[in-house]
């Protein structure tokens, strides 16, 4: 399950989980979707389901074993709560907010696997240009700003109304 699939990161996420052979649910704005399933996700769940841990389990049949998180917030603890015995969990973004309530015992009990993900090992940059040369991997540019419009291009990033990466050009 990927938090987030319509920004930058997340829509990069669809396409390589596909690349491995993932089932892929993407939790975005339900206006979305269609752009979500066109990049490989197999299902989207709306981002304001009453009930995301249900709706995740929903579209998965059960428990997930795997989420992607770039929003945090309080969809942090329907996702871990989502997640098989073994699951792993891995956060890299928190727009929704950093700091959020967590349970211990699922992290005990269901002998999780939480990790953080903003440096990568040498190569991976490498790879993934390589997956763009292919035309496996293809990054989304919502829309591009000039520096001086620094201002703009934030507005326009907390409107969510985008998919993709918007850039900031010097």
């Amino acid at each position: 399950v990927i938090n987030g699939a319509s920004g930058g990161v997340g829509s990069a996420a669809i396409q390589l989980c596909r690349l491995r052979g993932a089932r892929v649910i993407a939790i975005a704005s339900a206006s979305k979707a269609d752009l979500l399933r066109q990049l490989g996700a197999d299902q989207v769940i709306d981002r304001n389901a009453p009930d995301l841990e249900q709706a995740i389990r929903d579209a998965a049949g059960g428990a997930v074993e795997v989420a992607l998180d770039v929003v945090g917030g309080n969809s942090f603890m329907p996702l871990v709560n989502a997640l098989c015995q073994g699951g792993r969990y891995s956060s890299s973004g928190s727009i929704a907010g950093p700091l959020v309530e967590f349970d211990l015992r699922q992290l005990v009990y269901k002998d999780l696997q939480l990790t953080g993900a903003t440096i990568v090992p040498p190569g991976t940059m490498l790879r993934l240009v390589r997956l763009i040369e292919q035309d496996l991997l293809r990054p989304l540019l919502a829309q591009s700003f000039a520096l001086k419009d620094l201002g703009k291009a934030q507005e326009t990033f907390m409107q969510k109304q985008h998919v993709g990466n918007i850039v900031v050009e010097t």
